[in-house]
């Protein structure tokens, strides 16, 4: 689950350009894009795309929330820099790795013939994409960002594993509601929209 090759077949474009094409493809064109931007083997492109994703999450957090910054030593510009270098190295790698396992086993009992672990990882990897804005400060904007990676999450296990929308939804909505929701923020945005709205 942590490998990945050097020069796949298929696969997406390195670098901060490639990053940035899959990001708007990703949000724009969601099935083209995982129909031919996912490959055996090619984990190095998502993982990267990640762990942005992640540090842009964190950067808006801190940014708009001074407060959710971490209390370390050396003051809070120190903490800031050390906190964003475990969202980029253990963090967002490890959650996206574990989010990846759980997915994996869930697909297993719900699709029967499916894609790889590698592919498994991708698709949750640029479901990620609308929430590098889920660190600003507005509830209704991070729970359209949790709702939309949601949606991306079921779009990527229907075309990359060649299944149903229902069995994608089915396999995919543990996963989405622990990244999307506890994770990303998107439950409590849920819980703040509507007391807002005088729901609950």
């Amino acid at each position: 689950m942590t490998t990945w090759v050097e020069n796949p077949e298929g696969g997406r474009e390195r670098g901060p350009r490639g990053l940035l094409r899959a990001w708007l493809e990703v949000l724009v064109r969601p099935r083209q894009f995982f129909r031919n931007g996912v490959a055996p083997g090619d984990q190095a492109p998502g993982l990267i795309f990640a762990v942005v994703v992640g540090v842009a999450y964190t950067v808006g957090l801190f940014a708009f929330t001074p407060d959710r910054i971490p209390a370390l030593a050396g003051g809070q510009t120190v903490s800031v820099a050390i906190a964003l270098a475990a969202v980029a190295l253990v963090v967002a790698p490890a959650a996206l790795h574990l989010t990846a396992a759980l997915q994996t086993v869930l697909l297993m009992v719900a699709v029967r013939d499916r894609a790889g672990v590698s592919e498994t990882v991708q698709v949750i990897a640029y479901a990620t994409a609308p929430c590098v804005f889920a660190g600003l400060p507005s509830s209704p904007l991070r729970l359209l960002c949790a709702v939309y990676g949601a949606a991306l999450l079921v779009i990527g296990l229907r075309e990359v594993h060649g299944t149903t929308t229902a069995r994608a939804l089915v396999a995919g909505a543990i996963p989405a509601t622990l990244l999307f929701g506890s994770a990303l923020g998107g439950l409590d945005a849920g819980e703040a929209v509507l007391r807002a709205a005088g729901l609950i």
